[in-house]
């Protein structure tokens, strides 16, 4: 689809999803990430936001990242990137009722 068929421009080849009980503690977990010396983020989404969501309801902040440690780095492997899915637990519970769990 939005590709153009160029799997170079894929970023959520391997996506992780981190729940949190509640917004503030969501908040504390994405300045964790961002604040990690071993990390590059690339790229938020932010379906929190009153206007986003387009109409469907479902809500996360999704995060395009790269680990940057010396492991990977060393490895060859900080082309890679990766997808982080920070979701309210209300919402990994509908998720999760609904079968995308």
């Amino acid at each position: 689809r939005s590709y153009g068929r160029d799997p170079s421009t894929l970023l959520d080849l391997c996506r992780q999803t981190l729940v949190y009980r509640n917004l503030t503690d969501l908040a504390d977990g994405m300045n964790a990430i961002f604040n990690d010396p071993e990390v590059s983020v690339l790229r938020v989404k932010n379906r929190l936001a009153p206007d986003a969501g387009g109409g469907t309801g479902y809500r996360d902040v999704a995060l395009n990242l790269r680990i940057v440690s010396p492991e990977a780095v060393a490895r060859g492997l900080t082309g890679h990137v990766c997808e982080v899915q920070l979701l309210p637990e209300r919402i990994a519970n509908i998720k999760k009722e609904e079968g995308h769990a």
